[in-house]
């Protein structure tokens, strides 16, 4: 069995997955804040005491502290299980959870007024991720059909398209290609961080 699941957003999301890749079990709870203390709950009534042979863990980007749940809670398990952990590209998860057929770009609410973009052909990367004004966003992007929470800031910069919020569901997961659901297991910040080092005198 292959368990899933994202923190990146204000989703809390799950999905359990059989032998043959269908989802056997799902769980989408919009929870804002609060990760840490629903995603474990959440897994343990999904699971009902069963074991993944395999997980998969959104590594972002979007929310800095929900990504780093996430991971953690991956590697807790995986190693509580001796199983094999690999991140998942949570645009992607978002793309493909968006149900929106052929071109689409993903806009999510970063730090400082930016946004995390990219665009997908269903769940297949047509452009490099990257993290931009919403002005720049505007002019990086192609696609009529936008999602995500940062959705509305980019139509609204170049003034034309269809805007709609979506958020992650890990019911999706394995609709993922192979390379955005065998990533690294670690978080993709896809900023530089706030903090710099102090320059020397």
């Amino acid at each position: 069995m292959i368990l899933a699941f994202d923190t990146s957003s204000a989703a809390c999301t799950a999905a359990l997955f059989d032998g043959a890749g269908e989802c056997v079990a799902r769980k989408d709870e919009m929870i804002g804040r609060g990760h840490s203390e629903r995603l474990v709950p959440m897994l343990d009534e999904l699971l009902k005491g069963r074991k993944a042979d395999r997980i998969l863990v959104g590594v972002g980007p979007g929310s800095f502290t929900g990504i780093r749940v996430g991971v953690a809670a991956a590697h807790g398990l995986a190693i509580g299980w001796s199983v094999e952990v690999s991140g998942m590209s949570s645009l992607a998860l978002i793309a493909a959870s968006a149900g929106s057929p052929g071109e689409v770009a993903v806009a999510v609410s970063g730090g400082h007024g930016e946004l995390f973009v990219q665009e997908f052909e269903g769940a297949q990367p047509k452009s490099d991720l990257l993290n931009l004004a919403p002005d720049q966003a505007a002019a990086a992007t192609k696609a009529e059909r936008v999602v995500g929470t940062g959705a509305a800031a980019l139509v609204g910069a170049r003034g034309w398209g269809e805007a709609r919020e979506a958020w992650p569901s890990a019911a999706h997961a394995l609709d993922l290609p192979e390379e955005l659901r065998n990533l690294s297991p670690r978080p993709i910040y896809a900023r530089a961080p706030d903090a710099r080092p102090r320059q020397a005198a």
